[in-house]
């Protein structure tokens, strides 16, 4: 697992938390502030969640290897009479 999801994950909380709490006087007047605060706070939350979850259910899957019987290997011999005389 890579840590960055989680990190992610953090800084959107922060980044969220601020909005919402209005600790930074900015001009939100397009957007809520506090909605979209608790927006990337969700998001936050899910970013470290959900990376975590999937790693669980993927180490509690079981692997069954089955190793098969080494092969038995043949040598065949092959016998062969010259009735030629030499030269």
């Amino acid at each position: 697992m890579t840590p960055v999801p989680i990190g992610l994950g953090i800084l959107l909380i922060v980044v969220g938390l601020i909005f919402a709490f209005d600790v930074i006087n900015a001009d939100t007047s397009a957007v809520d502030g506090q909605a979209l605060g608790w927006i990337l706070v969700l998001g936050g939350i899910l970013a470290i969640a959900l990376p975590l979850l999937l790693d669980q259910t993927r180490t509690r899957r079981t692997r069954t290897v089955v190793e098969a019987p080494p092969a038995t290997t043949r040598r065949v011999v092959e016998e062969r009479r010259v009735e030629d005389p030499p030269l």
